[in-house]
């Protein structure tokens, strides 16, 4: 059964739309981390994509007012970190405004080229930013794979309707 859409009920642009529209949309959740001037910063992201297989990049948006955007506008690396259903605390705290992301009870080490590498995650990657496209009050970063490690176990956290969620069968 397909439904028709009510077209009487549509609304003008803006960002009260958007936002409606994507919390509808599930994505997975990602943490991005950097090395910054005074220690290391990250965010919990939902942007995150796949732009190309060869080379291998990704993407991911940044708010240009973000207490992590500094970090990030001047790195030349950064970690992305893909989160098992069992992290939902991390992705809030890294969600957090103010919180310190990096204090217990977050377990990280330095990564490659001084990346924080998170724990028990359940992919990693460490990339070589290539580029920061302006996109209205964010930021594109694209960005190629140096390294990684995808064996972690777990099934992915997803964000669907303003809440961190798991898969269910």
């Amino acid at each position: 059964m397909t439904a028709t859409p009510d077209l009487g009920t549509a609304q003008l642009a803006s960002s009260d739309l958007l936002r409606s529209t994507f919390r509808r949309h599930a994505a997975g959740v990602a943490v991005i981390t950097a090395r910054g001037a005074s220690g290391p910063v990250g965010f919990t992201a939902t942007s995150l994509t796949s732009v190309s297989a060869d080379p291998p990049l990704v993407s991911f948006g940044i708010g240009a007012g973000a207490s992590s955007w500094p970090a990030v506008a001047e790195a030349d690396h950064v970690g992305v970190h893909i989160l098992g259903e069992h992290q939902s605390e991390l992705a809030a705290t890294f969600a957090r405004s103010g919180a310190d992301r990096f204090g217990a009870p977050t377990v990280w080490r330095e990564g490659p080229e001084g990346v924080p590498v998170l724990d028990d995650v359940l992919a990693w990657l460490v990339c070589r930013i290539v580029g920061r496209v302006p996109a209205g009050d964010h930021r594109i970063v694209l960005a190629e794979v140096v390294l990684g490690d995808p064996s972690g176990a777990g099934r992915p956290l997803l964000y669907h309707q303003g809440r961190f969620n798991g898969l269910r069968d």
